[in-house]
């Protein structure tokens, strides 16, 4: 029988599996939505995003985001500006579009609600060792910190 601790062990092990999970979900999610915005774009979808206050032009806005956002999550590259950005835009989506009904009515903004937590998720804790940013910048998915020889923290 594992005990408690073993448990963890074991679940901790997961992380960078649970962490690419994430991003692969959510990547696949956002470059869903954001192609059509990208290279579908109507004039019904413009007028719908003109309908809450914003430019026609930012669909294709939108539409970038998504796309080149949900691709960078895909691999794992700058996870943490591009996971904020896409967090930043549901929170807009959910703010200017979705919550038309008040904070209480959740059914309404719990898809867009769900995706802002997963990008603050990964903004937060970095795209884990199964990314480019592990590969590039270190564990945690930053610039390495570098001090110079000799001197100390």
């Amino acid at each position: 029988m594992v005990g408690p601790g073993g448990a963890m062990r074991f679940l901790n092990a997961l992380q960078p599996v649970g962490l690419a999970i994430l991003r692969v979900a959510l990547a696949l999610i956002f470059v869903y939505h954001g192609y059509p915005k990208l290279v579908r774009a109507d004039a019904g979808m413009r007028e719908f995003f003109m309908q809450h206050g914003f430019p026609g032009y930012f669909v294709g806005l939108a539409g970038i985001l998504e796309c080149i956002g949900g691709g960078l999550l895909l691999i794992g590259l700058f996870t943490r500006p591009a996971a904020l950005l896409l967090a930043a835009e549901m929170g807009i989506a959910i703010w200017r579009v979705k919550m038309v009904h008040g904070v209480f009515a959740v059914n309404e903004y719990q898809f867009e609600l769900a995706l802002a937590a997963g990008c603050v998720a990964l903004a937060t804790v970095g795209a884990g060792s199964l990314s480019v940013d592990h590969v590039m910048f270190g564990e945690g998915g930053g610039a390495k910190r570098r001090v110079p020889k000799g001197s100390r923290d």
